[in-house]
């Protein structure tokens, strides 16, 4: 589910079934930014991280995607990629982070491997798309 729209500075979250503001960032996202509802990442405890390239999607959007790709973190708190990944998109996402993140882009499959590795009880929506 998109809960920072592409371009934007203000982040939303769900809760109680809406989406709802959440704080203003002082930069623009770099892509349309959630996460993946039903997963959780163990790395931070929270659902697993969602970057949706491309154009600008709304707010509480649902995308149903397979991985493009894995933005891999030295810190474990990895972001699965959908959409197009472009070059210039890509070094926009990777240049986000800062450099001791050590981001980089795998392919789908180093994605789908990373989520099937989460423990069954964190799977719940990664076989299928996000709802």
């Amino acid at each position: 589910m998109v809960e920072w729209t592409r371009g934007e500075v203000d982040r939303f979250v769900p809760r109680g079934g809406e989406v709802v503001p959440y704080r203003r960032e002082a930069r623009p996202a770099p892509g349309n930014y959630g996460c993946l509802r039903g997963t959780l990442n163990p790395a931070d405890g929270t659902e697993v991280d969602a970057v949706w390239l491309g154009a600008p999607l709304p707010v509480g959007k649902r995308v149903p995607a397979a991985p493009s790709g894995l933005l891999w973190l030295a810190d474990g708190d990895h972001k699965v990629v959908f959409g197009t990944t472009g070059e210039r998109e890509v070094a926009a996402l990777l240049a986000w982070f800062p450099p001791e993140r050590g981001a980089r882009l795998l392919g789908p499959a180093d994605a789908a491997a990373w989520l099937a590795s989460l423990t069954p009880a964190d799977q719940e929506l990664t076989t299928s798309p996000p709802r």
